[in-house]
């Protein structure tokens, strides 16, 4: 007899067997000796909306890659779509958005790989599953968090738990705030911790010994974080709505970054760099191709009628980083861009979502500073000024004036980057620039990285600090993720009262804070 898997069931099922037995999923193996295909790095689903999702998986040898898309476990009545190949160029990564969904499904996918050399060599067929968005008003939830495997922080016994935790949360996406990998984070076997202990790297390659410089060691770092069991687990039931910041290609990276001194580097292009990085992440990603610009990180997902979601890019398109104390918009000023900025004026404005949730890379009111020892320089948008509007700011308040002019409501800012997690309320009436309506921006992260933090708010937008929890001056920076110190968000909203519930966690299920946020409805 036909049954449909819960979603619970699946997530157990798929955690617990390691990626084996009832999820069919198959562990990473790389063996040419072996006369089948095989998957190396189990599978991804993202950007899914009410009809469609995006789906990937990577083989390990040119293959025929055959697709089969069901509504139950049991694939009765699947429908088998034309298959696609993986060749070298795209380094046996293939991935594809499936169409023609029912909205609010559970969707189950499943692929097998022909060998293209030998037709009669077939995989074990490997299985994911996501939920469409739905087409009216039900509970959503979805996690975010941001900063996986830096500062050298890799794959230990535990492994990337806080992967596990929002798993066991079920939730319908997982928005990943960027620093998604960490190219210029060398892994070691092992780092020695304050209190005398050993940290253990117990998974080590190649690409991850030295910093990313080649295609293949920008490929090779995604591929090392599909290599812990939870990422996999994860992956394989819920879709990453990905972004990326300035480890995806190298610390900090801009116009002006330079790489001349840096011993670590022999390719000393960042534009270069940036190139081969990009590929990497759309090749590694179940992120969607926009034909207008391929490569394009800023998007537009739409989950239904309570929630859309808009990626920002802010690192793409910004003027070299400064001082950030212009008083007049110039290209050097921006960090959003002129053509993203307009895009996403006008999506906010024709955006019937109850909530609209704005995904920055970087945080808003946190001072970054591109010269983290001396103070100097804004590496995101608030330059230290807590005065009128300048430099980067500048874009963000002609953004915050028109979001109020068009009365638009129910905006909410999530955010990673700082390696902390945090609670801000933009106040108006504490702000030198006054002229928005008030909102929140949340921080969550690391989700496997060092933890740093707190970091000082400028004062121009007006943030009120809610909660923070950062490293204390005892515990010092850069703390393994064996402290605890690692956090994602957790958000729910509420199908009948279209209330947004937001809550703060720990790795280890701790919920830290926890804020209900009522929607307005303008006549």
């Amino acid at each position: 007899m036909n049954k449909n898997l819960s979603r619970r069931a699946f997530v157990t099922s798929a955690s617990a067997l390691g990626l084996v037995g009832a999820s069919g999923l198959a562990l990473p193996y790389y063996s040419r000796a072996n006369t089948r295909p095989g998957f190396t790095h189990g599978v991804q689903s993202g950007d899914v909306d009410t009809v469609s999702g995006m789906v990937w998986t990577r083989v390990d040898r040119p293959s025929r890659v055959m697709f089969e898309v069901s509504a139950t476990e049991s694939f009765s009545n699947a429908v088998k779509l034309p298959p696609l190949d993986a060749t070298p160029e795209s380094d046996f990564a293939v991935k594809r958005l499936l169409t023609d969904l029912a909205s609010d499904q559970d969707i189950f996918y499943r692929m097998t790989a022909v060998d293209l050399s030998d037709v009669n060599a077939v995989s074990e067929p490997i299985v994911g599953r996501f939920k469409t968005a739905p087409a009216s008003k039900r509970n959503i939830r979805f996690t975010w968090s941001g900063d996986t495997v830096g500062q050298g922080w890799g794959i230990d016994d535990k492994g990337m738990y806080t992967y596990a935790t929002m798993a066991r949360h079920t939730p319908d996406f997982f928005l990943h705030s960027g620093d998604t990998i960490y190219a210029d984070g060398p892994i070691l076997g092992e780092v020695e911790l304050k209190d005398g202990t050993k940290w253990i790297n117990k998974v080590l390659t190649d690409e991850k010994s030295k910093v990313a410089e080649t295609l293949a060691e920008y490929r090779g770092q995604w591929k090392y974080n599909m290599l812990d069991e939870h990422c996999r687990a994860m992956n394989a039931v819920c879709p990453t709505f990905f972004q990326w910041d300035d480890h995806e290609v190298v610390n900090n990276w801009s116009g002006s970054k330079d790489l001349s001194k840096d011993d670590r580097y022999t390719e000393k292009s960042v534009a270069l760099l940036t190139s081969r990085a990009a590929r990497a992440f759309h090749e590694m990603t179940p992120i969607r191709f926009t034909p207008a610009e391929p490569g394009r990180v800023y998007r537009k997902i739409a989950y239904g009628p309570l929630l859309d979601v808009f990626f920002l890019d802010l690192r793409s398109y910004r003027g070299p980083n400064g001082d950030a104390v212009e008083t007049e918009m110039t290209p050097q000023s921006r960090i959003i861009g002129e053509e993203q900025l307009k895009w996403l004026k006008r999506e906010l404005a024709n955006s019937k979502a109850t909530w609209k949730v704005i995904a920055s890379d970087m945080p808003l009111g946190i001072i970054v500073w591109n010269d983290a020892k001396n103070k100097k320089g804004a590496e995101a948008v608030a330059n230290g000024q807590p005065g009128a509007a300048s430099g980067r700011e500048l874009e963000v308040a002609d953004l915050l004036r028109y979001i109020k002019n068009a009365g638009i409501d129910n905006t909410v800012w999530l955010t990673a980057d700082v390696h902390y997690t945090a609670a801000h309320y933009y106040n108006p009436e504490k702000a030198a620039f006054q002229d928005f309506n008030p909102f929140w921006e949340f921080v969550s992260g690391p989700l496997h990285a060092g933890t740093f933090g707190p970091g000082d708010l400028d004062m121009t937008f007006g943030p009120e600090l809610k909660y923070v929890k950062a490293p204390t001056a005892e515990q010092g920076q850069n703390l393994p993720p064996s402290a605890g110190l690692q956090f994602f968000g957790l958000v729910d909203i509420d199908g009948a009262s279209e209330q947004m519930t937001v809550r703060l966690m720990d790795r280890d299920d701790n919920e830290l804070y926890k804020v209900t946020l009522d929607p307005v409805h303008s006549a």
